[in-house]
């Protein structure tokens, strides 16, 4: 299982730097025709995301941070995909923030399940 958590953690850490530099050059104007390939790389973290919260689950380890990040997920995905019709005009700069900060959270969670799975199933006190 160890193989399978790095291989989910650093599809999410080349994911978010990925995402962090498209969603730079895409908030500076620079070009939004890389809003597809940014949509797909965030999908591509959300399901590594996913599978950690699964590998946390399956070694009893971080459970509910496993089903949060289930849920968080799915929050990623819809604010990403309805972003663009929310507060439109001079003030969308705080959904871009916010969809920012969603990401971010999306990260560290998966950081969280993936130490927690090395880490291994909390031992019983005195066991």
């Amino acid at each position: 299982m160890s193989g399978a958590t790095l291989a989910a953690q650093t599809v999410v850490r080349l994911a978010a730097l990925a995402l962090i530099v498209l969603g730079v050059l895409i908030w500076t104007g620079v070009s939004d025709a890389l809003i597809p390939f940014h949509i797909l790389v965030g999908l591509v973290l959300v399901v590594a995301l996913w599978t950690l919260a699964i590998l946390a689950a399956l070694a009893q380890t971080r459970t509910g941070v496993a089903a949060l990040a289930v849920l968080w997920g799915l929050v990623v995905i819809l604010l990403g995909i309805t972003q663009q019709r929310l507060v439109p005009g001079g003030a969308h700069w705080t959904i871009q923030v916010l969809h920012l900060l969603v990401g971010l959270a999306a990260v560290a969670m998966a950081e969280l399940l993936a130490g927690g799975i090395r880490r291994g199933r909390p031992r019983p006190a005195g066991g």
